[in-house]
């Protein structure tokens, strides 16, 4: 016994603190780690009221804050961006004639898909509209209205595979068919074998078109191939931002006597 007792007071200590161990990893294990955490929230509570800088909820509400912000920054930017374009395309429509003066017209709807084919107007017959009227924009000749409702009209772009353009070279008066490409360069197929042209020269509608008023910008040469059979063929460039329209002007459809003239290619007579 007396041994025992002598052990018990060597040992007591270790075996209690060996216990207080034991115990405490089976309470970690029953409760996952609660206990502590409740634990050091009730003894760092003190300690972050009275630190300085802002809590949690005050940071998460900043940053709400922060993302409303530039939310409205970005509508504001987007606002003035189209503002200013309408003021452009209301100036560029004011300097035509009282008489012929366009109905402007905003793109509302685009297909990914046809991107460079057609485009939605939020302008149709209610507003005088009518198949075959022209579309213009800040740099010249867009397309041509293809499809009318009450509300809305469907553009056929100048840069589609299937539109042609009669079109003259400035110039020289060398003439031919301008044919788009599904981009922002068209195709320009002349009449003559080797016309006088050159590099940067500028292209407008023809006189001789039916379906486009003459004198229209259209685009400039940006390369040659001359030695293209059966004709000739240059790259054009077109002047209009196809690629990025936002508001487009709406002219009546012309009434010219003369009929557009062919290139003498068969094939393009096929196509046509």
């Amino acid at each position: 016994m007396v041994t025992v007792r002598r052990w018990w007071g060597r040992k007591a200590l270790q075996v209690g603190l060996l216990g207080l161990a034991i115990g405490g990893a089976w309470v970690l294990r029953q409760t996952q780690g609660g206990f502590l955490l409740e634990a050091y929230q009730v003894i760092t509570r003190p300690l972050q009221m009275l630190q300085t800088g802002p809590s949690l909820e005050e940071r998460q509400e900043e940053r709400l804050k922060s993302a409303q912000f530039l939310e409205m920054q970005t509508r504001i930017t987007e606002l003035e961006s189209q503002n200013k374009k309408l003021q452009d395309l209301l100036g560029y429509v004011q300097q035509e004639p009282l008489a012929s003066r366009p109905v402007p017209a905003r793109v509302i709807g685009r297909s990914a898909d046809h991107w460079w084919q057609q485009v939605t107007i939020n302008r149709g017959a209610n507003s005088g509209i009518k198949e075959g009227y022209i579309v213009k924009a800040e740099g010249g000749l867009v397309g041509l209205v293809d499809s009318v409702t009450p509300n809305t009209s469907r553009i056929l772009l100048v840069s589609d595979l299937k539109s042609q353009v009669g079109v003259t070279i400035s110039r020289t008066s060398a003439k031919g068919v301008l044919r788009g490409d599904s981009s922002s360069e068209a195709v320009l197929e002349f009449y003559e074998k080797v016309p006088n042209v050159k590099v940067g020269d500028l292209v407008s509608t023809s006189m001789y078109s039916q379906r486009f008023p003459a004198g229209l910008p259209v685009g400039r040469i940006k390369s040659l191939d001359l030695k293209k059979l059966p004709a000739s063929i240059a790259k054009i460039e077109l002047f209009p931002a196809i690629s990025s329209l936002d508001w487009v002007a709406v002219y009546p459809k012309p009434t010219n006597p003369e009929p557009e003239k062919q290139p003498t290619n068969p094939e393009s007579q096929k196509s046509n």
